[in-house]
This record gives structure tokens, C-alpha cells and sequence, in this order.
């Protein structure tokens, strides 16, 4: 059978893994496949590097990445150049000449998603994109595919390795943040400027796609609520810890009676979870469906052969099936495109749940009862409350409350109120809690 001929746009980390892997066990690769998938021809900025990479002289090395998108022998493109500029430009147009295309881009996906996935509808051509999410966990294949009988009720996610590894060192060695994400950088799990991934960008890619294709719907990056780990204190890792939680920057998306939510923020968990115990630079998701219950996903959220090996699968996958009649596929987001529904996120204030409070306050009486009066007056019961008993020279203290479940936007009223009461200095920590059961 003809072999699939594949144009590799970028040989940087993940364009060098793909590269080796699929050198390394191309036999393997060919017998899953039914044919060989082989590289013909490369785009990288610097061909003189790349040529010390690529030490094949059957593999045609250019700078232009457009020519391979336009080389009339090239069946399939791998995009892994990054960004969303140069990367939109050189996917649309391998589609229009009518060429399949593999992206491990999450950020292309979340942002212009929609364009290109309609574009290769009309082509007839198919776009492949595990390596995108969680790299070498397949946990786009297990919701596309191996849930399809399912409804997918929520999916909880360590979606980051950057933000997981700078937790992890500030629970364990009880430094600061700004300590952890410095050895986070030592170690190259952050880059020099690591804004994408501790401000929550990164997460929020990410759960965009697997939303969409958990619950049928549009992929709505602009529509989740995002908040970092930047300003969160290892004090509240502690007080998480002594109560029996860990913080972990998660990726949240749920099915509900008033609509779909989808958020990232820091999130206290039970440690007895699993996914409490997912640390350092890995990821973790769970998923909770009608019939298969709750499952759990581990694995490496990044690297170079960890994420060349979702790019052959989607590339072994294509082999399988590029001379298919395009409806006898799977489909992009996982249901047909007339399937896929307008419904939009709900807003932050909407959703409903448990919440950890820090408060600081003068130590004196009637303190505790203001701010209680204020959480009674909306409505919000109160699980747990903890008060720290303040040093010997201090006026000052801290109080610990843990809510029940409640609307968002009670408790951002119940935050705004308790920072106006003239005992409490400072702004009032709030953090989302979920129990990953229900």
C-alpha cells in the first residue's frame, strides 16, 4: 500500500521528537498503520541546524514552510510551529490544497477552532490533535471515542505541568511562589516569560477543547473564566493541608440543570483524591460520566517524545482511514457538526459551590459574629471555621472559614462586605473547593 508522505512543519522540541520517535520504530509504527509514515520534507528557520537533526538525505529540509504545505506529493502536514499567526495561515491553506493536517497547537484550537474545522469539513480532510491536550495522556481519543456512549457529566483536570510543579514545591518544601517558579525555570518546565502558564492561559486552552467535545458544544475560550496561581500564598497551602486538602490549579468543565460551566482557578480538593496526589510536572484528569462512572487519566503533560507520541497516533490514525469516505469518520469535536450546539458557557457568578475564606482581623470580640451576620444575611451556611490563635505580640489574626455550596454570586457579595468591616485589614482570600465525587 502507498505510504503516507508527510511534510513537518518546525523541528524544534516536539518537530525533533516526532522525527525520532517515528524513526526509532517506524516498523512498529508501519505494521499498527498498515503502511509507512514517512517525513519527506521539513520546514525549520535555521535548515543548517535542522540538517544536523535530520541526518536522513531523503528528507528535503526548507525554510519556507509554505512550500511544503504546497508540495503536491505531501499527504499530511504536521504543524508544531506554535503560535497562532504563521500556524492559522499554514493549516488553512495545507486544507484548501486538500491535505490532512496533525497539530499538537491548543492554542490555535481554542482560538480559530471553529474556521479551521469547517474548512476541512469542506475539504473532506480530517485534523488530528491529541498531542494539543495533556500530551501523553489520549484523552482526547478517550472522550471523542471511548466514552461516545456516555454523557459526560464533568472533567476535572491538572492540565498544566508548569503551575502543577510550582504547587507541588510549595506544599513539599514550603517556599514561596516566587522561589518554586525560579526552579521551575532551572529545571525548563518554565519558560523565561511564564505568564501563559501561571496566569491560567494555558489550562484554559486546553479545557476549551476538551468542553467542547465533552458536551457537544462550540469551543468557547473567550467564555471561561481564568484565574492564575500568581498571588496565591503558602499559607493557604497550608491551611489546606492541616484540614485535610491540597491546591491544585484545575481545569473545570460540568454539565448542570442551568448550563455548562467551564473555569480554571486554583481549587482545594480532598487529599485522599487522586487527583490530590498527582504532582510535580505530570498531569491528571478525571472524567465523570453516566455509565462508565468516574475515570482517571495520568501522564506526562509535556516533553518531546511524550508529545511526538500523540502526534504519530493521530498520524497512525489518519493512515487507517484517509481513503474512508470522510462521514465514516470520527468527527472533529467527536458529534457531527450539525450536532454540535450554540449553547453558551455560563458566566462565573452562575455556577455553585463550596468555598474556602481567609480573613484577617483584629483580635477582639464581636469580630467573628459581623462576619457571620454577613454570610446568614445571603443565605451561606457555614461547613467549618478555624481561628488562629495570634502570637504573643500580634493584634491580629486569622480566620478560616469553609462554606457550603453556594452561588458565586453570593459570596463575591459576601467577600466585597467582610473586607468593608473596619476589623478585617487586607483583602480576603476566597478559593473554590471541589469534592470530585458528585
Amino acid at each position: 500500500m502507498k505510504s503516507i508522505k508527510v511534510g513537518l512543519l518546525g523541528i524544534g522540541t516536539v518537530g525533533s521528537g516526532t522525527y525520532a520517535v517515528l524513526k526509532r520504530n517506524q516498523d512498529l509504527i508501519s505494521g499498527r498503520a498498515g503502511r509507512r509514515i514517512d517525513i519527506v520534507m521539513v520546514a525549520a528557520r535555521n535548515v543548517a541546524r535542522a540538517r544536523t537533526i535530520i541526518n536522513d538525505s531523503a528528507i528535503e529540509v526548507v525554510a519556507d514552510a509554505m512550500a511544503v504545505v504546497n508540495h503536491p506529493d505531501i499527504d499530511v502536514v504536521v504543524e508544531v510551529i506554535g503560535g497562532c499567526t504563521l500556524a492559522r495561515e499554514l493549516v488553512l491553506q495545507a486544507i484548501a490544497k486538500g491535505k490532512h493536517v496533525v497539530t499538537a497547537n491548543k492554542a490555535l484550537l481554542a482560538m480559530h477552532g471553529a474556521e479551521i474545522f469547517a474548512a476541512a469539513e469542506k475539504q473532506g480532510v480530517m485534523v488530528a490533535f491529541e498531542g494539543a491536550v495533556a500530551v501523553s495522556i489520549p484523552i482526547i481519543k478517550a472522550l471523542r471515542e471511548g466514552l461516545a456512549g456516555n454523557r459526560i457529566e464533568w472533567i476535572a483536570g491538572i492540565i498544566n505541568g508548569t503551575t502543577n510543579f510550582i504547587l507541588s514545591e510549595m506544599r513539599d518544601r514550603g517556599c514561596s511562589f516566587d522561589d518554586a517558579l525560579h526552579e521551575a525555570q532551572r529545571l525548563g518546565y518554565a519558560e523565561a516569560d511564564p505568564s501563559f502558564d501561571i496566569e491560567g492561559i494555558d489550562a484554559a486552552h486546553k479545557l476549551a477543547i476538551m468542553a467542547a467535545i465533552a458536551f457537544g458544544c462550540h469551543i468557547q475560550f473567550d467564555k471561561i473564566h481564568v484565574e492564575g496561581i500568581r498571588q496565591l500564598q503558602g499559607v493557604d497551602i497550608a491551611y489546606a493541608e492541616s484540614m485535610g486538602y491540597r491546591i491544585k490549579l484545575l481545569g473545570i468543565a460540568k454539565r448542570t440543570s442551568a448550563g455548562i460551566e467551564a473555569h480554571v482557578h486554583p481549587t482545594l480538593i480532598p487529599a485522599k483524591r487522586l487527583l490530590a496526589n498527582v504532582d510535580g510536572s505530570m498531569n491528571g484528569i478525571m472524567v465523570k460520566s453516566d455509565a462508565a462512572g468516574v475515570t482517571m487519566y495520568y501522564g506526562a503533560g509535556a516533553g518531546s517524545e511524550q508529545t511526538a507520541s500523540a502526534v504519530i497516533a493521530d498520524l497512525v490514525d489518519i493512515a487507517r482511514v484517509a481513503s474512508a469516505d470522510p462521514t465514516h469518520r470520527v468527527p472533529y469535536l467527536g458529534f457531527r457538526s450539525n450536532a454540535i450546539s450554540a449553547t453558551a458557557l455560563l458566566p462565573i457568578t452562575d455556577i455553585s459551590a463550596s468555598y474556602y475564606l481567609r480573613l484577617r482581623v483584629a483580635d477582639q470580640l464581636g469580630v467573628l459574629a459581623d462576619v457571620t451576620a454577613i454570610l446568614a444575611e445571603l443565605g451561606i451556611s457555614i461547613e467549618a471555621m478555624m481561628q488562629k490563635e495570634p502570637a504573643a505580640d500580634e493584634q491580629q489574626t486569622d480566620i478560616i472559614i469553609v462554606t457550603h455550596h453556594t452561588k458565586e454570586q453570593h459570596i463575591q457579595t459576601a467577600v466585597a462586605a467582610i473586607e468593608g468591616l473596619p476589623t478585617v485589614t487586607g483583602k480576603l482570600v476566597m478559593l473554590r473547593m471541589e469534592n470530585l465525587l458528585d
